[in-house]
């Protein structure tokens, strides 16, 4: 398996607009996040995590490092336009089949409420051919042949779904995770979560929550990923982790 790093940023993504803080101003390209993404390469499958409105020049930047012609499925956690905003771009995509999108019911029907035009009967030539797929919390589905094991997590209030495939798990925009769902976690070689700053937030991780639950979790090895300016510099804070906590970077991709 290949995961590949396409955004590790907030929703404001970094720099955020008009700011001018040490981490919005740097000069390091780890410092730069496009919205929080990833793809994962399987057994010659490719499947996209969140498809968010960077997807496009996000898909420019990883077709130099691997070439391939079908997304195989999109995983989505949540209905927040950083995670969906990208979706009609998937248009390029559907040429040759339909692209499924796997959901809960209440994203799928945001989705469709969204962009109606890619449901209609009888739809406007070149919209993106998207088939949706309702998923359960407690299921586990195959994405061409795939298993991937579900995980409820809360965002705040809001339930969102985080993702194992293999001995990868990929948590976004949690705050918390119900005890049940730990015993999905075990034995992981890479656990994939979020930090959002390094001051305490109503619906995100700080850094401290999510050493936390890297220690309890326990991965052989953890990334850092939904990051904003408010995080700090990369290369500064990196230096305060464990060994085996690193924190992603846009562009970065390693095998599990």
């Amino acid at each position: 398996m290949k995961v590949y790093f396409l955004g590790t940023g907030t929703s404001t993504g970094v720099p955020e607009i008009g700011c001018s803080c040490e981490v919005c101003c740097s000069n390091n390209p780890k410092d730069n996040r496009l919205r929080a993404s990833a793809l994962i390469e399987i057994e010659g499958k490719h499947i996209l995590i969140d498809c968010g409105p960077d997807f496009r020049i996000q898909m420019l930047r990883v077709l130099k490092q691997t070439s391939f012609q079908n997304i195989d499925g999109v995983l989505l956690t949540h209905e927040h336009y950083d995670h969906v905003g990208g979706l009609d771009d998937l248009r390029v995509f559907s040429h040759r089949q339909d692209v499924n999108i796997y959901a809960e019911k209440y994203v799928v029907d945001a989705i469709k409420d969204r962009i109606p035009y890619c449901f209609r009967e009888n739809k406007y030539p070149g919209v993106p051919n998207l088939r949706m797929n309702t998923i359960d919390e407690n299921t586990a589905f195959h994405v061409s042949g795939i298993q991937v094991i579900p995980i409820r997590l809360m965002h705040g209030k809001l339930p969102i779904l985080g993702y194992r495939i293999g001995n990868m798990a990929y948590l976004t925009d949690m705050k918390t995770i119900e005890d049940k769902e730990y015993n999905k976690l075990k034995g992981l070689d890479v656990l994939i979560i979020n930090a959002l700053r390094t001051k305490e937030h109503i619906s995100h991780q700080s850094l401290n929550e999510a050493l936390e639950q890297i220690g309890k979790i326990n991965p052989a090895k953890a990334y850092i990923i939904h990051m904003s300016h408010s995080f700090g510099l990369h290369e500064e804070v990196q230096k305060q982790l464990p060994h085996n906590v690193l924190i992603a970077y846009d562009g970065h991709s390693f095998n599990v």
